[in-house]
């Protein structure tokens, strides 16, 4: 959060107003954590699963690739990652029970983390600046509306 330059043009006035965001960011997150109860249970889950990660072979049967990223953690990580990857697309997949502390938590760090890993591949010779910029305005834009900024 220490650069500027990834903050949604409005916020780029002044260092008062990236400063309050950030505050109230922290807070967020703080208070998300602070929420959040141990737990017994957990799953394994894909981490960022989505349409492209899941194939059929010959017998019509679901095959799931890429999974180097399998942890045995909360399901509601993949639900957070399916409702920001398919949008209104994440209807029929949604389940009951899942923990609303957790949901808030995960989408505040997701939105957060789609920030900061944008901005990293900025400070090498990523080809497509204007792109992956985008990306992470939108994500911190997202983020930013998760606290009231």
């Amino acid at each position: 959060m220490g650069s500027v330059r990834c903050w949604p043009r409005r916020w780029r006035r002044t260092r008062a107003s990236t400063a309050g965001a950030r505050a109230r960011l922290e807070e967020r997150l703080l208070g998300l954590v602070a929420a959040v109860r141990p737990r017994a249970q957990y799953a394994v889950v894909h981490g960022e699963l989505g349409p492209d990660h899941v194939l059929v072979d010959a017998d019509g049967n679901p095959v799931v690739i890429d999974i180097e990223g399998l942890m045995y953690f909360d399901v509601e990580w993949e639900h957070v990652f399916l409702r920001i990857r398919l949008h209104d697309g994440y209807g029929p997949l949604r389940v009951d029970g899942l923990d609303d502390d957790r949901l808030a938590l995960y989408m505040l760090a997701q939105r957060l983390s789609l920030t900061a890993g944008p901005l990293r591949l900025l400070d090498g010779d990523f080809p497509n600046r204007a792109f992956m910029a985008g990306i992470a305005e939108y994500n911190l834009t997202k983020a930013l509306e998760l606290v009231g900024v």
